[in-house]
């Protein structure tokens, strides 16, 4: 496929070479196994923009259903150029080397709080970044020396957390959210944000919203300083953090 810039192809996926196109399809359908079934799969991926699709697993996952992975070339591609996408931006930073510029250029512990709000329970996402054990065998906030972490666990409410945050002097606020019935994910993010700000100490805090449908533009739209998503390691947060507080627009405390 021609890129609409003479000269410059655009991005097709990568299988056995270069440009080739192949991509793998898994789902559901509700036959069972058989050659109805298989013919089903293929259609159903020739829909999706494979050609000449394969067939590699069919089996029954269930009375009456079956489950696929089907292979093909893929007729679709990608111009990365056009692509403008909000992306946090910090150095990445050795445990060390974070260590080292907390205490030689900030010189005290950043001061972090945590905690999912609202009605959420699901406490996985803010226990990876900032317990002990991390996540992925990456150490969360609290094993560095430099960090001095508050976790308040699930279902707490706005008002809770900011209170918490300013008795602490907190340099930063990490919310999670997984539940997102109805965008309530949303609403409690941009309700975090207007308490604080008619508080009146939005400019002293760093504002982080995660969850696995959280991304930084999210994030940005809400009026948080920086969005992460399903994956995000600890060390890519103090990382980012680091670089926040103790960068050319470090604020005084």
């Amino acid at each position: 496929m021609d890129s609409p810039l003479p000269g410059k192809p655009l991005l097709r996926a990568y299988g056995d070479r270069a440009g080739d196109g192949i991509v793998q399809l898994s789902f559901t359908l509700a036959l069972p196994p058989g050659a109805r079934a298989r013919e089903a799969a293929k259609r159903f991926a020739e829909m999706h923009g494979l050609a000449e699709p394969i067939v590699a697993t069919m089996e029954a996952c269930a009375a009456g259903y079956s489950f696929f992975v089907v292979y093909g070339p893929s007729r679709h591609a990608v111009d990365a150029d056009a692509i403008d996408v909000a992306e946090v931006r910090a150095d990445a930073l050795s445990r060390p080397e974070i260590e080292h510029r907390i205490s030689t250029r900030l010189r005290r512990k950043i001061v972090v709080v945590g905690a999912c709000t609202g009605s959420d329970a699901h406490t996985v996402g803010i226990d990876a970044i900032l317990n002990y054990k991390g996540y992925a065998g990456h150490k969360g906030l609290e094993s560095y020396k430099g960090f001095e972490v508050h976790n308040l666990g699930a279902q707490v409410d706005n008002e809770q957390l900011a209170a918490r945050a300013r008795a602490v002097n907190a340099d930063a606020l990490l919310v999670s959210q997984v539940i997102t019935q109805r965008n309530c994910h949303k609403e409690n993010g941009r309700a975090l944000v207007e308490l604080i700000d008619k508080q009146g100490w939005r400019s002293e805090v760093v504002l982080i919203f995660g969850g696995p449908r959280v991304d930084h533009q999210l994030a940005l739209e809400l009026g948080f300083d920086a969005g992460f998503g399903t994956g995000t390691k600890p060390d890519e947060v103090a990382a980012y953090l680091v670089d926040r507080l103790t960068g050319a627009d470090n604020r005084d405390r």
